[in-house]
């Protein structure tokens, strides 16, 4: 007969729970009954050790949290400020939260005990500031020209964060089986005065991508931790949005398209679609976004608004029809992406970086730093031969 576990079964409840898995989901990892699961979590019973280790894996939590006494202090839930009918945060969403909140605890404790000096900007405005003030602002700090884009705006942006202290994170998937989906969360964001964290969800598409980091940048500038969803600029339906989420879009309009900046567009370039396109193309955001935006600073007018909308909205069929069929091709093809880029994007170069730097100096063990990164020690050289691509 298997050795049994004797865990703690409100230990056992509270770890499926806060892993967002419903009974069925998580007594399917363990090839048992839902009735079963149920009977271990209520003391009825006890599972296997093999049974309660693979339970911690999908999880995530250490095997050796179930034989804690009570249930042990959790990083404290971020405000959702997604809307009141938005879908509820699953697996996914809860471990990727889960892992940029270890992540950003360590850093940034870790640069308190270095004597690392508060970030003067985090907190520097609140809520009711005038949106385009934080904007010049976040402008002015990170040091951004909109005439001079490389080509990967949202690149430009996240190296000019880095640059100043803010650590910025990207993916869209926790494994292969376990992705996030934008439609639940596009991003969120720790407001700390150390070590601010911002976290994008890459499923979305990269105009989006761009306006929610420079959201959640808003959000660090008023020092407002919390999830994000419909992170875009619009023209109504403006009172089923949270305030802050309201503010921080009029924030990240202002600072991608500054009103001095869109009154010198040509007003030809607002004629078509097509034209439109490529404006917006410059700039990093979607043409939709370049519409509402001409439109709120009465550039355009709301007829010619809705005829631009109708053409870009078929453009955009267009287009996701191509890049549909281009993303079937790259899934038969052969290779993928490649891992220590994906890990590197994942944890952001200016998060690997310090780790590394904190592992070659011997201020930290290989075990912990192989964890914070994801990657063996002896693979470090591999992830940063792509730190400057």
């Amino acid at each position: 007969m298997a050795d049994r576990a004797y865990i703690t079964p409100k230990v056992l409840k509270w770890a499926r729970e806060t892993a967002h898995m419903s009974a069925d989901v998580a007594a399917s990892k363990v090839s048992v009954s839902a009735e079963k699961l149920q009977e271990w979590e209520e003391g009825i019973s006890l599972p296997t050790i093999h049974q309660a280790e693979n339970l911690a894996k999908a999880y995530r939590r250490p095997f050796a949290m179930f034989f804690l006494p009570d249930i042990p202090n959790d990083f404290l839930p971020l405000q959702d400020f997604r809307k009141k009918d938005a879908r509820p945060l699953g697996t996914a969403s809860a471990f990727i939260i889960r892992e940029m909140q270890q992540k950003q605890e360590w850093i940034s404790e870790m640069l308190q005990e270095n004597l690392g000096e508060p970030l003067p900007f985090v907190g520097r405005y609140t809520i009711n500031t005038d949106p385009r003030e934080v904007a010049d602002d976040i402008i002015k700090v990170l040091k951004i020209n909109h005439a001079q884009y490389t080509g990967n705006v949202i690149k430009d942006w996240i190296d000019k964060a880095e640059a100043n202290g803010i650590f910025v994170s990207r993916t869209s998937f926790i494994h292969s089986r376990l992705k996030l989906d934008s439609e639940e969360i596009q991003g969120f964001v720790i407001a700390d005065v150390y070590a601010p964290f911002i976290f994008i969800n890459s499923d979305d598409w990269a105009a989006a991508q761009l306006f929610t980091l420079v959201h959640e940048l808003a959000h660090i500038w008023i020092a407002e931790s919390g999830i994000s969803n419909e992170t875009e600029i619009s023209t109504g339906h403006k009172d089923k949005l949270h305030p802050v989420e309201l503010f921080c879009n009029e924030v990240a309009a202002n600072a991608l398209m500054p009103s001095a900046l869109m009154n010198n567009i040509d007003r030809k370039l607002l004629a078509t679609s097509k034209s439109v396109f490529n404006v917006a193309k410059k700039l990093g955001v979607s043409s939709i976004a370049l519409a509402v935006r001409a439109l709120n600073l009465q550039l355009i007018s709301t007829i010619h608004y809705h005829k631009l909308k109708n053409e870009i909205e078929l453009d955009f069929l267009e287009f996701k029809k191509k890049e549909e069929e281009k993303m079937e091709k790259q899934k038969t093809s052969e290779g993928g992406p490649n891992y220590y880029m994906l890990q590197l994007q994942k944890n952001g170069k200016l998060f690997t970086q310090m780790v590394l730097d904190a592992f070659r100096g011997g201020l930290i063990e290989p075990t912990l730093a192989s964890l914070l990164l994801n990657v063996k020690t002896n693979k470090f050289s591999s992830l940063e031969s792509r730190m400057n691509l």
